[in-house]
């Protein structure tokens, strides 16, 4: 029908505004809600047990990331610290449902449903680490003792010591540094720390937990007990009896997951990180597994890349399936990397079904991340051991194919230098990196390894590559001896 006069056509505009706003309705707010109380919890929880934090600090620093959202100050709100039994509880009546994360041993804080019992937290999976032997009182980089030596005079200290204010001394307090540490053939040339941080201090480490994921994975292909182009073994989710035909998810891949280009539905991007997806699974007491199974697929693997925590899930997942019993494999992690390592400090988190979150939640401090980046420095060799092959090195370095749109900077759950840069930096140079600024750097061709802690918030923004590109100054001689 055609419109004829001005009262319809305001008639019609008030129909169009008004279907505009139903159409912007959040239809997550109840997850949204839910999920940041969980984040509230888990990092409260983790600040004030794992990381040995005050209340204090965690609500000035920790929380700063959750910005006006944060439940209560340190006076007190609408949350409960049990000391005795290491758990903090967020939320409830008109601030969402109520969640917990609980402390265990070995893993860091676990959170739980709403309607968990907490009377029942003695259920929750804990990894006995007591077999490990105190390693601080050995040499660098087994344990913690450094011998003082004098400073490479080829290497500037001038320079060393401007990328250090660079990196501190930041243009905006939502870029908060609270530790680097910088290695020049396998010793430490650099080392601070913000106040309130020690080289013991764990914290997370964000998506810095992809990389060592990969490396865990590529000790199960070296010793081939998985391999790169086979499909991921595992039941996709829905179950279907009598399925009449092969799920095409099974033509995903070890090496798509890795790649972050399964081709599955995305659930973490697209503005739902905290609303649907993993944030259930890290924030609200949901399965990673059943959560990372349960997606579609809606395009060819390996043709789209897409940041997903749950592709890193699928990866860690087919790990687990080499186990032949649940106790190996909580303890794969500590006994194949981290003790051989020295890396005595690091707790790796599961969900509270005793699967890895080792897309996001490890908790380490800096000196054992300048050990994991020494490995890969060393080409997978540590104390004359070949941990991990030169080969899997090869792979995670190299661009995976999806990302070449974004220019050739994502790897086998590293970052690559993108190719706009390259003429910036060592182009050879690769990265971890997690939320609120957490970078592993190694840089083979000077021989570098850089390690940046962060407590950033609100824009973020700090940039690895420039960070290396300050710390190269002081190394340009050095390098090319």
């Amino acid at each position: 029908m055609p419109i004829r006069n001005l009262g319809q056509i305001v008639g019609l505009a008030a129909v169009l505004t008004a279907l505009n706003a139903s159409a912007q309705y959040d239809y997550f707010d109840h997850n949204r809600q839910l999920i940041r109380n969980g984040v509230q919890a888990v990092l409260s929880c983790n600040g004030l047990f794992t990381s040995r934090r005050t209340i204090d600090q965690v609500f000035s620093d920790e929380l700063a990331y959750l910005g006006e959202r944060v439940i209560g100050t340190t006076s007190g709100g609408n949350f409960t610290v049990n000391r005795d039994a290491r758990w903090v509880g967020v939320g409830g009546g008109n601030d969402g449902d109520r969640v917990h994360a609980v402390f265990r041993d070995g893993i860091g804080c676990i959170v739980v449903p709403p309607d968990w019992d907490m009377s029942a937290t003695d259920e929750l999976p804990t990894i006995d680490l007591s077999y490990r032997t105190d390693t601080t009182g050995l040499p660098w980089p087994m344990g913690d003792v450094v011998t003082p030596i004098p400073l490479d005079p080829r290497i500037s200290k001038s320079a060393l010591s401007a990328a250090e204010t660079w990196a501190f001394e930041r243009p905006s307090p939502e870029q908060k540094t609270v530790s680097l540490l910088v290695l020049h053939k396998r010793e430490i040339v650099l080392e601070r720390y913000a106040d309130g941080f020690d080289m013991t201090t764990r914290t997370r480490t964000w998506s810095t937990a992809k990389s060592i994921a990969s490396t865990l994975i590529g000790m199960k292909v070296d010793g081939e007990e998985l391999a790169l182009d086979a499909p991921l073994e595992f039941e996709w989710l829905p179950e279907i009896k009598d399925r009449p035909a092969p799920d095409p998810r099974d033509a995903i891949t070890l090496r798509h997951a890795l790649h972050m280009s399964s081709g599955l539905y995305p659930v973490d991007s697209f503005g739902m990180e905290y609303a649907t997806g993993s944030g259930l699974a890290y924030w609200a007491g949901a399965s990673s597994v059943d959560g990372m199974r349960n997606r579609g697929l809606i395009r060819e693997p390996g043709t789209f890349w897409d940041y997903e925590n749950y592709d890193t899930l699928l990866a860690v997942f087919a790990l687990k399936q080499t186990f032949a019993n649940e106790s190996d494999y909580q303890l794969f992690p500590h006994k194949a990397l981290f003790d051989r390592l020295g890396m005595t400090n690091t707790l790796a988190s599961t969900d509270r079904f005793g699967d890895f979150i080792f897309s996001s939640q490890v908790y380490t401090n800096a000196r054992d991340l300048a050990r994991f980046g020494l490995l890969f420095l060393q080409d997978g060799q540590w104390q004359g051991e070949q941990l991990i092959s030169r080969e899997w090195i090869d792979f995670v370095r190299a661009p995976a194919p999806a990302s070449q749109v974004r220019g050739n900077d994502y790897g086998g759950q590293w970052w690559l230098v993108p190719d706009e840069r390259k003429n910036e930096v060592p182009s050879d140079a690769y990265s971890t990196a997690g939320n609120r600024g957490q970078y592993v750097i190694v840089a083979p061709s000077h021989d570098l390894v850089i390690v940046r802690r962060g407590l950033d918030y609100g824009r973020q923004g700090f940039n690895r590559w420039d960070l290396l590109r300050e710390v190269v100054k002081a190394f340009h001689t050095a390098a090319t001896d």
